[in-house]
C-alpha cells in the first residue's frame, strides 16, 4: 500500500514538473530580456565612455569585441557545464557575471578595466543564452520551434522596452550610475529567473507525446537518438547547417548593422516621417520589433510545415527584401518598410537553426550542441564594415 502511495506521489510530482515547463519557459524569457541590454544598449554608452576615458571609438569598441567573443565562443563549453550541473546553477552564475560586467564597466577607470569587465559580462550573457535556449529544446520537443523562438525573440526585442529609461538615466545621472544601477537590476532578475529552471527527468516526455510523436515526425524530421557533440560532428549535415547559418547570419547582419551609415549616404536619415520622428529612428525601432516577433512566428510555422520548408520561405523573403531595399532605398517610407522586412525575414535563424539541430541530433546534449551555432551570428563584427558606393 505504501509503495502504491509513493508511486502516486511520484506521478503527481512528475505531472507538476511537466506543468512547470511553462513557468520555466517564462523564466527563461525574462532572463533573456534582462541580458539583451548588454548587446543592444551598448551603443548608448560609447559616446560617454569616450569622453570619460579619453579614448577613441575603436579603442572603446574593443570592450564590445571582448563581449562578443566571450558571449559566442564560450557557449559550447558553458553548455557542457549546463549538462553537468544543470541550468539553475549555471544561469544563476551567469546572472552574477552579467551584473559584475555592467557594474564593473560603470566603475572602470581605464579602457583595460572596461574590456575586462565587459568580457566578464559576455561570459555571463553566453551562459544565460545557451542555457535558456537549451532548456527550451529539452522541455518542448512538441513545440520546439515556437518555444525556442519565444526564448530567442526575447533577446532580440528586450532592449526596445528599456532603451528609453536607460537613455534618460544616462542624460540625468551619467553613464557610470546607469551601468551600476542597471547592472544590479539585470543581474538580480537573471538570478531570480534561474531559480525556476531545472532539467527534465531522464526519459521524460510531454503529456500524450507517444500518441503525437508520429504525427509530429510527419511534419518535422526528428531523430530518436540523442547524439553527443562528437557524434554530431561526424555527420555531414552538421557542416551543411553550420555553413548555412554562417552565410545567412553574415549576410543579414552586414546589411542590418549598417542601417545608419546607409541611411546617411542616401540622405533619408533626417527626413521626418511620422509625428516628426525621422526615417532612421523609425526604421531602427521597427527593426527591433520585427527582429523579436519573427523568431516565435517562424518557429511556430516550422512546427507545422517543417524546418526546411520554412527556411526556404524565410530566406527567399530575405532575398526579396534586400533586393527591394537596394532599389527603393532613396524613398523614406520604402526604406522603413523594407528594413523592417529585412529584419523580419532574417531574425528567424535564431529559432530555426537551434530547432533543426535539436530535431536531427537530439535534446539530451542540446545546450552544448546549440552553443556551436551561436558563433556565426556575430562574425560580421570582426570584419571591417563594407564601403558604400
Amino acid at each position: 500500500m505504501r509503495r502504491l502511495i509513493r508511486m502516486d506521489e511520484t506521478s503527481i510530482s512528475s505531472e507538476r514538473r511537466v506543468v512547470n515547463r511553462w513557468i520555466q519557459l517564462t523564466a527563461a524569457i525574462i532572463a533573456m530580456l534582462a541580458i539583451s541590454n548588454l548587446q543592444y544598449a551598448w551603443t548608448l554608452f560609447t559616446g560617454p565612455l569616450r569622453g570619460s576615458l579619453h579614448a577613441t571609438l575603436p579603442t572603446i569598441q574593443l570592450a564590445f569585441s571582448g563581449f562578443v567573443l566571450a558571449e559566442t565562443w564560450l557557449v559550447p563549453f558553458e553548455g557542457g557545464l549546463i549538462d553537468w550541473i544543470g541550468p539553475r546553477l549555471m544561469l544563476a552564475m551567469g546572472g552574477v557575471l552579467v551584473g559584475v560586467g555592467w557594474i564593473g564597466a560603470g566603475r572602470a577607470k581605464s579602457v583595460t578595466e572596461l574590456i575586462i569587465y565587459y568580457t566578464i559580462g559576455g561570459i555571463g550573457a553566453g551562459a544565460v543564452y545557451g542555457g535558456a535556449v537549451g532548456n527550451a529544446l529539452k522541455w518542448f520537443p512538441d513545440r520546439r520551434g515556437l518555444c525556442v523562438g519565444l526564448t530567442a525573440g526575447a533577446y532580440g526585442i528586450g532592449t526596445a522596452v528599456t532603451v528609453l529609461p536607460i537613455s534618460r538615466m544616462i542624460r540625468s545621472s551619467g553613464y557610470a550610475h546607469t551601468l551600476i544601477v542597471w547592472g544590479c537590476i539585470q543581474g538580480i532578475i537573471v538570478i531570480l529567473a534561474a531559480l525556476a529552471l531545472h532539467k527534465p527527468p531522464a526519459e521524460w516526455v510531454p503529456p500524450g507525446w507517444k500518441e503525437k510523436e508520429n504525427e509530429q515526425k510527419m511534419k518535422v524530421r526528428m531523430s530518436s537518438v540523442d547524439m553527443t557533440p562528437w557524434q554530431m560532428m561526424r555527420h555531414g549535415s552538421f557542416y551543411v547547417i553550420y555553413f548555412m547559418m554562417t552565410l545567412v547570419a553574415f549576410g543579414g547582419l552586414v546589411v542590418t548593422a549598417q542601417i545608419s551609415p546607409i541611411a546617411k549616404y542616401y540622405h533619408v536619415d533626417t527626413v521626418p516621417v511620422l509625428f516628426g520622428i525621422t526615417a532612421l529612428v523609425l526604421a531602427i525601432q521597427l527593426g527591433r520589433i520585427t527582429n523579436g516577433l519573427t523568431r516565435p512566428f517562424f518557429g511556430w510555422v516550422s512546427d507545422h510545415i517543417g524546418r526546411e520548408n520554412t527556411m526556404f520561405i524565410a530566406f527567399s523573403l530575405e532575398a526579396l527584401a534586400v533586393f527591394g531595399l537596394l532599389h527603393l532605398i532613396r524613398h523614406p517610407v520604402h526604406f522603413i518598410v523594407l528594413t523592417g522586412l529585412t529584419f523580419f525575414a532574417w531574425g528567424e535563424i535564431f529559432s530555426l537553426f537551434p530547432s533543426i539541430v535539436g530535431d536531427l541530433f537530439g535534446r539530451q546534449w542540446s545546450p552544448r550542441i546549440t552553443g556551436l551555432f551561436i558563433q556565426p551570428k556575430d562574425w560580421h563584427r570582426y570584419l571591417p564594415a563594407p564601403s558604400l558606393p
